[in-house]
């Protein structure tokens, strides 16, 4: 059953952009500002800073606000979300907060956990279910490896329809700012499948540089990561999306963008043409 909806102009109160210095986030926290719609961005550089780890930053980031983008870093099956979760959603609750929009991940269990901990909330709530983004290549980990020529990964043939980041930020903001979302889970994904050897193809063309795929054994992977100096829980999420989420069970397509905005999904070239137009990967050599 959908949850009962109020009209798109009571919904233009305060939005607490969590994560909101983030991929998805910037883009959330831009798009509603330029609808005219207040937001207050939640990250630890902030003011009021906001934090996972310290529960009493929460009250002054939630102080007058109406609804909040809810992303957890660096994943929501991290050991210890599903209970950050929680204890966020009902502080939001108590402070009179109405709508909540949650950027889950596809295919972790441990983020249907945590969709349920918002759906059962007692307030309005829409789900964007995500995976593995474009913007991993120019704007995250895998930026450095574009710019040596070779993505070196434990991902084997395993096609995944990589979304762009763009268009989960444009589902959310029209949760927040148009009628018809309550109650929706919207699961995203690009248009097509792509193994991540037809990502560095894609690459290539748009660079008119050679971009190789390389397959890694997993477990050199982890180490080369912990070596480099990731952090703990980095390490440990890239060790659990490579063994685990990327082992076939997302490789079909969802309907979540058709659905939320009546349109298609943007295709994976046209992203790579758009990035190779900018500095991103120009001092590639």
């Amino acid at each position: 059953m959908r949850n009962t909806e109020k009209s798109a102009a009571s919904d233009k109160g305060r939005v607490l952009v969590l994560g909101g210095t983030g991929k998805t986030g910037r883009r959330v926290a831009a798009g509603l500002k330029a609808k005219g719609i207040p937001i207050r961005v939640g990250s630890r550089s902030a003011s009021p800073p906001f934090d996972w780890n310290k529960d009493a930053s929460w009250d002054a980031c939630l102080h007058d606000v109406e609804a909040v983008y809810i992303t957890y870093a660096p994943d929501l099956a991290i050991p210890g979300a599903t209970d950050a979760i929680q204890a966020f959603v009902e502080r939001a609750r108590q402070k009179g907060v109405q709508r909540l929009v949650l950027l889950s991940g596809r295919g972790e269990s441990e983020a249907q956990a945590c969709e349920g901990i918002v759906q059962e909330s007692g307030l309005e709530w829409t789900i964007i279910r995500a995976s593995w983004f474009f913007q991993n290549f120019s704007e995250s980990a895998f930026v450095d490896m574009v710019h040596a020529g070779q993505i070196t990964l434990p991902a084997g043939e395993t096609p995944e329809p990589f979304v762009d980041v763009d268009d989960i930020a444009e589902v959310a903001i029209a949760a927040f700012s148009e009628p018809g979302h309550a109650g929706e889970v919207y699961e995203v994904t690009g248009p097509r499948p792509m193994t991540f050897a037809e990502v560095a193809d894609e690459l290539s063309k748009a660079t008119g540089r050679t971009i190789q795929f390389v397959q890694v054994p997993h477990d050199l992977f982890v180490q080369e990561a912990r070596a480099a100096g990731a952090p703990k829980d980095v390490v440990w999420m890239l060790g659990y999306l490579f063994s685990t989420v990327l082992d076939g069970r997302n490789a079909h397509l969802a309907d979540g963008i058709q659905r939320a905005l009546g349109r298609a999904p943007r295709d994976f070239a046209d992203y790579a043409r758009e990035v190779a137009g900018t500095e991103t990967w120009r001092n590639a050599g």
